[in-house]
């Protein structure tokens, strides 16, 4: 059925519809209460010229729905799938900090519990996020100390011999060794951990005030102790715990933003009994076209009080921002303060606010504040989101280019360096001798730029020599391709050697011999990390180490050094695959794989006992490879 056609015949029931490219990639996922109503609308804004609308219809090939019972379902729903299918034209969470949780291994024989920062559906209770984030490490710690359940990585689902020192310390029940703990009484440490980090403290300790009078009834006067420290613990939290439901209703999440020349920066302050507690930033460099515009014109007051650019360089709808933003940061969370303040409305604002208030069982606030207190701190967020992107999108640009024309100072570079090629030779004792090259261009490595080298004419150990033909074969290429088509890649404006003055030497007597005389050539020495500049060899340079010019320098030598070495590991891989082993009469490749296989390399091979290949293959070929690799100790 043609797309426009299966558009027409949509059902009007609420639902979520999935539009899809000729690939059969989900490229955006929506919502509505009318399905029919809101996916036709697509066909409106296209005819009306809508550039961004547009630019969905034209990739849209096919398009899926699925019906729900109601709006909060809808909403549900288009939050998984957007974290699932991340939709090219959908506005996606991208989060530069993430919050920990405690997590309680439940479906274990011996639950334990951690700290973790990815939720999983494995079984296990989590609780949080907590932040600040050592909140959570202060939890368990608590939780150690108090109720004994461990963190460890040993493998409880069996017992071993002893336990280990956190037992000895008291910070552990000794679950894993048999007798120490019984599973009745460790369930019961879990219960108490459970009811702990659920906040249920005044049935925890009723249960702990029980269980310690029975103890001291039948004269366990140690575990009594231990209870009774457990309830004081839960005494001193009940009383904190008072004070601050006073103000509680001061919990509050307060969002600002700040857009300029397409780049967006959103500010999430976490304000706890009335402070804020820690700050949280979002950024998005390139926006997906934001395709709904919103169904109120927002205050103009909002986008000048939060510092959004007066003259932005494209249509910029934050509702659609904090819409997308809100559903895929809270939907799926545990907790959720009852009140969310944000700078801009959107139009689905009061049905997610009710879909978070009955999955949390309370009401949750979820506001655009005007004027008051609310709205001063929404201000204060927005300009610390300027902040932010000032810090993200302005400072690195003039920081690169600072860090650039530092190198050109220190270098003698006749120009900023915009291509740097760097060249390491790797072997082991002259071995498959290999070599790579790796590019660092406009401020980052280009990988899809990087080459690998094997060395063709050089035997043995020969470092200056293998650097010498490298180079020149790098260079030759790229000259050949110069005087084929004069836009082709010109050369690099600094070549970087990994090595001393011999690399560097031989490195130029290429160069000089293919006519490059001129080309800025240095290299880097390993243990004293000093430069060393074709031309100033006498008077190496010596950077702080605490240098940006020098990090940048290293980093890209240890990147050509982890090339190389990889494309040597890949090369000895494939020698050995195609090993000697083929020669030994009996020895196929089968056999040849099979032996690889079982005893990890030709090295080990050769290695191996009579016996120890006959459990891989017949006797007599068995005894044919151990005589292959053992004539020489035979005959003496």
């Amino acid at each position: 059925m043609d797309l426009y056609e299966k558009i027409r015949t949509l059902p009007t029931q609420p639902g979520v519809y999935l539009y899809k490219n000729a690939e059969g990639e989900v490229i955006y996922v929506g919502k509505a209460k009318n399905l029919r109503s809101r996916v036709r609308s697509y066909l409106l804004e296209a005819s009306q010229a809508n550039a961004k609308t547009g630019s969905l219809m034209r990739e849209a090939v096919d398009l899926d729905y699925i019906l729900v019972a109601n709006e909060h379902e809808a909403l549900a729903l288009e939050n998984n799938l957007i974290k699932q299918r991340k939709p090219r034209f959908n506005i996606l969470l991208r989060d530069d900090k993430t919050y920990p949780y405690v997590k309680l291994t439940l479906a274990d024989r011996f639950p334990k519990v951690f700290v973790t920062r990815r939720m999983r559906k494995d079984g296990a209770a989590y609780y949080g996020p907590y932040f600040p984030g050592n909140l959570a490490y202060r939890i368990v710690e608590l939780i150690h100390r108090s109720f004994l359940i461990p963190s460890c990585k040993v493998d409880l689902s069996r017992y071993h011999p002893r336990a280990c020192l956190q037992y000895y310390i008291h910070r552990c029940l000794g679950p894993c060794v048999e007798g120490l703990i019984t599973p009745e009484a460790y369930e019961n440490a879990v219960r108490d951990a459970q009811l702990f980090l659920e906040g249920r403290h005044a049935e925890l300790e009723r249960t702990l005030t029980a269980r310690m009078m029975a103890a001291a009834e039948a004269e366990q006067f140690e575990a009594a102790a231990r209870l009774r420290d457990q309830l004081s613990t839960v005494h001193q939290l009940q009383e904190k715990q008072r004070i601050a439901t006073a103000e509680q209703s001061d919990d509050a999440d307060v969002f600002g933003y700040h857009f300029e020349d397409g780049s967006l920066a959103v500010n999430l302050f976490h304000v706890r009994a009335g402070k804020i507690v820690d700050r949280r930033e979002f950024f998005w460099e390139d926006l997906p076209d934001l395709l709904e515009p919103p169904v109120e014109p927002e205050a103009p007051a909002l986008d000048s009080e939060v510092g959004e650019s007066a003259t932005p360089q494209v249509p910029f709808h934050a509702g659609q921002v904090f819409s997308a933003l809100l559903k895929q940061l809270y939907i799926d969370q545990q907790y959720v303060p009852r009140s969310i303040l944000v700078p801009a409305d959107f139009d689905d604002r009061e049905a997610l606010a009710a879909l978070l208030s009955e999955r949390t069982g309370h009401r949750i606030e979820l506001a655009v504040p005007l004027r008051g207190e609310k709205r001063s701190l929404v201000d204060l967020a927005g300009q610390n989101a300027k902040q932010s992107h000032t810090q993200r999108f302005r400072v690195l640009e003039p920081s690169r280019k600072a860090i650039q024309e530092a190198l050109a100072d220190a270098l003698m570079l006749p120009e900023l360096p915009r291509r740097i090629e760097c060249f390491d030779i790797s072997h082991i004792q002259g071995a498959e001798t290999v070599a790579s090259l790796v590019v660092w261009e406009d401020g980052k490595m280009n990988k899809a730029a990087y080459r690998k080298f094997k060395v063709m004419t050089v035997a043995g150990v020969d470092d200056f020599a293998s650097m010498r033909e490298v180079v020149q074969r790098r260079y030759r290429r790229l000259k050949d391709d110069a005087v084929a088509n004069p836009n082709a890649q010109a050369m690099p404006s600094l070549v970087l050697i990994d090595g001393g003055l011999g690399q560097l030497h031989s490195a130029a007597e290429a160069l000089e011999s293919l006519g490059f005389t001129s080309q800025p050539l240095a290299s880097i020495a390993k243990r004293e990390e000093v430069i060393y500049v074709y031309g100033n060899e006498e008077e190496p340079v010596v950077l702080d180490r605490r240098s940006p010019v020098l990090h940048l320098v290293q980093l890209i030598r240890d990147e050509s050094h982890r090339f190389a070495v990889g494309y040597h590991r890949q090369r000895r891989a494939m020698r050995d695959r195609d090993s000697e082993l083929l020669n030994i009469p009996g020895v196929g490749a089968q056999t040849r794989q099979r032996l690889l296989t079982h005893f990890g390399s030709l090295r080990d091979v050769q290695q191996a006992t009579a016996e120890s290949l006959a459990a891989v293959v017949p006797r007599k070929t068995a005894e044919a490879i151990w005589r292959h690799f053992h004539e020489a100790q035979v005959r003496s």
